[in-house]
């Protein structure tokens, strides 16, 4: 018969596991953000070009204020994802902790710049003319591809010993 080898116990192998999501999970965030950054570049190179009433659809106050809170958004997820990326690289001990705000964080915001890239390109977002549903598609797939938002929460409630919500 064929015999095997055994490379690792149990534990080992658990922590390898861990280690390998954990770098996935922070590395997923910084794929989150982009993700956001080209849908937010996008919105606002449409909403600049296209014309309502006529006047550039972007210089409305209801979508300026749309488009900044997508903007703040943006980059607290870019400084959460390079937080992560950073302690991944380095071999931090705050890794795990990083890794979990990053993808907490950036998951939403990615699903979010997603979903106000379709809105407010209006139709033409959901046609297959447009890759904005595309974006959308990805950011919900990423947004549980390595936990859910609310995993990572309570990931990160038992790192700095607090409840979960």
């Amino acid at each position: 018969g064929l015999r095997g080898t055994l490379l690792a116990g149990p534990d080992a192998t658990l922590a390898a596991v861990r280690r390998g999501l954990l770098a996935g999970a922070g590395l997923l965030a910084s794929e989150q953000l982009g993700v956001a950054e080209w849908c937010l570049t996008e919105t606002v190179s449409y909403t600049r070009e296209r014309k309502q009433f006529n006047r550039p659809v972007g210089s409305f106050q209801a979508l300026k204020h749309r488009m900044a809170q997508l903007w703040l958004e943006v980059v607290s997820a870019r400084a959460a994802a390079r937080n992560a990326a950073d302690a991944l690289a380095t071999g931090s001990p705050e890794a795990p902790l990083a890794a979990s705000v990053a993808q907490a964080y950036c998951a939403r915001v990615a699903v979010h710049a997603a979903e106000e890239c379709v809105q407010l390109h209006g139709g033409i977002g959901m046609t297959w003319e447009h890759p904005a549903h595309l974006y959308l598609k990805r950011a919900k797939s990423a947004q549980i591809a390595l936990g859910s938002a609310g995993e990572h929460r309570a990931g990160i409630a038992g790192l700095v010993d607090l409840q979960a919500p």
